[in-house]
């Protein structure tokens, strides 16, 4: 028989068992951060700690994450064991990506002001899955910031990590990030009824996933 083609190759190639790059340290992107257009994203430090409060207390931020209502000492101490989330390497692991409004001054330190943060996580290492989670000050919604964001966050997945599969657990309650999710062109895959008693209810979960080649192909 002939040689296989590179189209054939190709689609060999796809069906190859996923393998995420890793190693993957943060103190990559302490070196060179992620630029977008109106954002500077890097991994978070203790530092940012006061702005990451400035949206981590207010009640509509963490209705529907799992976060309680937390003093700021106990907010800074979250922020610490956060920011100290330094190395993807194995299942569970992950890197917490701080979102400087570029331009904005910080209010706790000098420099751009943190109005979010984006985390990416190691769900699953066999099938190189990756799940994305965002929060944002409400302050700054509306500009296209989170999509700028989180957008960028998914790219890092991909092209750096290697990622199979991103996808986004979420409250099915949380209509602005599942609005967000579509935007990004990531798909509704499923609903999970009451699956967690969460905040003194029983809540249901929506995921919302995309694929490397749906996400290369936009």
């Amino acid at each position: 028989m002939g040689e296989t083609s590179e189209g054939a190759a190709a689609a060999l190639g796809s069906d190859a068992p996923p393998a995420l790059r890793i190693p993957f340290s943060a103190s990559t992107l302490e070196r060179e951060p992620i630029l977008t257009e109106r954002m500077r994203m890097r991994p978070l430090v203790v530092e940012d700690a006061r702005d990451v409060w400035e949206y981590a207390q207010l009640p509509d931020v963490i209705r529907y994450i799992p976060w309680p209502q937390r003093s700021e000492d106990e907010a800074r101490d979250h922020n610490a064991r956060r920011s100290g989330m330094r190395l993807m390497e194995k299942n569970e692991d992950g890197i917490i990506l701080a979102c400087e409004l570029i331009g904005e001054s910080s209010i706790g330190r000098p420099g751009d002001r943190v109005i979010g943060d984006v985390m990416l996580r190691i769900d699953d290492l066999e099938s190189a899955d990756i799940e994305i989670g965002w929060v944002f000050h409400p302050d700054f919604q509306g500009r296209g910031l989170a999509s700028e964001a989180a957008s960028a966050a998914i790219d890092v997945a991909f092209d750096r990590l290697g990622a199979h599969r991103v996808h986004a657990m979420l409250d099915a309650r949380n209509d602005a990030s599942a609005a967000l999710c579509r935007r990004l062109g990531m798909r509704h895959e499923a609903t999970f009824l009451e699956d967690e008693f969460f905040k003194g209810e029983w809540t249901d979960s929506a995921v919302f996933a995309v694929l490397h080649r749906e996400w290369i192909a936009r």
